[in-house]
């Protein structure tokens, strides 16, 4: 039971981060370009206060229970579970060392360079996460057991 339910939130968690960044890689970043250039010290202040009350909590759930899979670990392979943690890791890091600091310049104004490199190394977080979720669905699908 304590193993299916870590599973379930994190599954939750994960999927939850899976759409929401391509969300942000394909609408809410490209649309930076459209905000006034006056408006944009304001408006990226302000995206990145609300945007820290939607992604924090699940960014958080989703490591403290890919942790936790390790102790309770599914019916599938304890690889896949290395695996997904370690595309968190890569998550957490380019997370801190390429986004942060890209929306800490732009909070001072935009920036197209600061902007461009945002976008690009944002790719790394989608394809990470995509990643995760499918490993997460091939070990929800293995916990379920055999037909």
């Amino acid at each position: 039971m304590q193993m299916k339910l870590i599973l379930l939130t994190q599954v939750f968690a994960t999927l939850f981060m899976v759409g929401l960044i391509w969300f942000v890689q394909i609408v809410h970043y490209p649309l930076y370009a459209n905000v006034g250039r006056e408006q944009f010290p304001e408006y990226e202040a302000l995206h990145n206060r609300m945007t820290t009350w939607v992604v924090g909590p699940a960014m958080l759930v989703e490591l403290v229970t890919a942790v936790l899979l390790l102790k309770y670990s599914p019916n599938t392979s304890s690889m896949l579970v290395w695996t997904g943690l370690g595309l968190l890791i890569v998550i957490w890091i380019s997370t801190a060392a390429l986004s942060v600091p890209a929306h800490d310049v732009l909070t001072a104004g935009f920036s197209a360079e600061a902007y461009r490199k945002l976008v690009n190394t944002n790719w790394i977080r989608t394809v990470a996460w995509t990643a995760r979720g499918v490993i997460l669905m091939f070990i929800t699908y293995r916990s379920l057991g055999t037909d």
